[in-house]
């Protein structure tokens, strides 16, 4: 009964997912993890507690599917992209690792962007710096906190930390290699990417890259007695979980946007040759010689989230998942009315930077959680929408295929097809991102022909059209969203301010 361990590791939950090799997920288990906040604007992760945490899910991923540890083939993780996770020379972890919701380096990037260093950096490497990418954590950290710069052995993903608590091997893949310090061109690590940023000193701390669905190591002793896999049990590559959603949808190759709604708005675009601009991150893809553009803020359904966990707590707690279905008529009703509201969905960042924060126009005293939560709903697709047009200009691309959470909700699924104003494909996929980490680990080992050689059966995936009407009246909305928030741009640096001013204080 051969069967492939997928763990797929988010910005709060880490899950270990058991895969047949017809694709059907077997057994799944979640633990949620604690995000450490300890100053405004930084976010961070105990790295121990992480792989513990993981290694119980594993365990329990195995014990919930009735799977023996020799019938695991191999293992592959993917995990949340940019942050950093840090090793000394040593190969302990040295300090929290730091994800990809941190903004602590906001002035670093403001202050390199008064500069040409975006414009040197976006030829050389494909993409500028933004205030999560290693490049500008790693300089903040040469400025703030040198002696835990200087004692830097290993920089790794947060997917990375766990392959190496897996197998003990230090090492990256391509698609996680290529988010700040790699050579766009020739896809491989650049001296000259890290002289951009006067981080030449960390020459020695890139580790290896490997193919994504290449076999990288074992699982060793420790790592068995914490998960309870065989010791010996090939380990893969792994990679960036938005490449992985992407794969486990069908959507990584040329001629489809890949949209990924969940803590980030994600949007992706492959193709087979590099083409820059600032609007998109021009990254590795899979495979070499092709590229995986990906157009990206941190605002997209953890909105939605935030929304429930802060002014529907009790209700959630009480009804747990039952509370979507209760809400979507709600929503439903909102939607089909006129409405002022505009919610632009900034929590923790959107495509204009850092400065930018989240809030609701348009309020009344007559409108109700139902009519917030459209408004909600609007901001997170026009988020998507802004990047989306960016990459539709860069490749085309006349279908979308839609994941995450809340592509689950025909609702959501049709109001993203009116928004982008173009046909969105929804998979019956459970689990999108640890099924692409499967195919690869798959692929590694032989049990697959590649790592894009899905076996499953697609035909059942869904597309929404979208409806003239609705779109055109979505457009004059989405205008509105866009042209208010360039508006904004001074009020949000006021409002910045004023929390300066009160630190200070």
């Amino acid at each position: 009964m051969s069967r492939i361990l997928a763990i797929d590791s988010g910005l709060t939950v880490t899950k270990a997912v058991v895969f047949d090799l017809a694709g059907r997920p077997r057994g799944v288990a979640r633990r949620n993890l604690a995000q450490i906040m300890p100053a405004p604007r930084r976010v961070e992760r105990d790295m121990q507690d992480f792989w513990r945490q993981t290694a119980e899910a594993v365990r329990e991923a195995l014990e919930v599917s009735g799977t023996a540890p020799g019938d695991i083939l191999c293992v592959a993780a993917t995990a949340h992209g940019d942050g950093i996770y840090l090793l000394d020379k040593a190969g302990a972890p040295l300090g929290k690792g730091i994800l990809s919701l941190d903004s602590r380096a906001e002035a670093v990037v403001a202050g390199w962007a008064a500069t040409d260093l975006p414009d040197r950096a976006l030829a050389r490497t494909g993409q500028a710096p933004h205030v999560s990418a290693p490049s500008a954590l790693l300089a903040w950290m040469m400025a703030e906190e040198p002696e835990r710069f200087a004692r830097i052995g290993h920089i790794l993903a947060c997917k990375d930390w766990l392959r190496y608590c897996l197998c003990g091997v230090i090492g990256t893949d391509r698609t996680e290699a290529s988010t700040s310090f790699t050579d766009v061109r020739t896809q491989e690590w650049s001296a000259a990417a890290l002289d951009l940023y006067g981080l030449g000193a960390l020459r020695h701390a890139l580790p290896e890259a490997a193919h994504s669905a290449e076999v990288v190591g074992q699982v060793t002793p420790e790592a068995a007695a914490l998960t309870g896999l065989a010791q010996g049990t090939p380990v893969a590559a792994g990679l960036h979980d938005v490449t992985a959603s992407t794969l486990g949808i069908g959507a990584h190759r040329p001629g489809v946007i890949g949209v990924v709604a969940g803590t980030y708005s994600i949007n992706e675009a492959v193709s087979d040759a590099p083409k820059t601009d600032a609007r998109w991150f021009c990254r590795n893809a899979i495979q070499p010689g092709q590229w995986n553009s990906m157009s990206i803020s941190p605002a997209s359904t953890t909105n939605y989230d935030w929304f429930l966990d802060t002014l529907c707590a009790s209700e959630r707690a009480a009804k747990g998942a039952a509370i979507h279905a209760d809400l979507t008529p709600e929503i439903e009703a909102a939607l089909a009315r006129p409405s002022p509201i505009l919610y632009h969905p900034y929590l923790f960042g959107s495509p204009m930077g850092a400065a930018p924060s989240a809030g609701f126009l348009g309020l009344r005293g007559w409108h109700g959680r139902g009519d917030m939560l459209a408004a909600l709903l609007e901001g997170i697709a026009f988020n998507h929408r802004q990047h989306v047009d960016a990459l539709r200009d860069g490749f085309g691309g006349d279908v979308a295929r839609l994941t995450g959470g809340a592509s689950r909700n025909p609702l959501v699924a049709k109001l993203f097809a009116n928004v982008l104003n173009m046909p969105v494909t929804v998979t019956d996929t459970d689990e999108a991102a640890a099924w692409g980490a499967a195919l690869c680990a798959g692929a590694a080992v032989g049990a697959f022909a590649r790592f894009d050689a899905d076996p499953r059966d697609l035909s059942d995936a869904v597309t929404h059209q979208p409806d003239p009407g609705r779109a055109a009246h979505y457009q004059a909305r989405y205008e509105v969203f866009r042209a208010v928030a360039a508006d904004l741009s001074r009020t949000y640096d006021r409002l910045n301010a004023l929390e300066t001013m009160e630190r200070g204080a």
